[in-house]
């Protein structure tokens, strides 16, 4: 993992607790939504084919 992801998902993390601490109720909800709902609609939008190639991709790791 490159630093640059793992700095954005440090700052993702820091986001999140400080909308769960600091936050409305909906709009915390929202947000977790958003975040847990966008890569399952993502991934359940691809084709059959599709899914079993990134399944491949996922057995044998990316960019080897």
């Amino acid at each position: 993992m490159s630093p640059v992801q793992k700095y954005a998902i440090g700052a993702g993390a820091a986001v999140l607790l400080s909308l769960i601490f600091f936050g409305t109720g909906w709009i915390t909800l929202l947000v977790i939504l958003g975040v847990v709902a966008a890569p399952v609609v993502g991934y359940l939008m691809l084709d059959p084919s599709q899914r079993e190639r990134l399944k491949r991709a996922r057995r044998r790791g990316l960019g080897r």
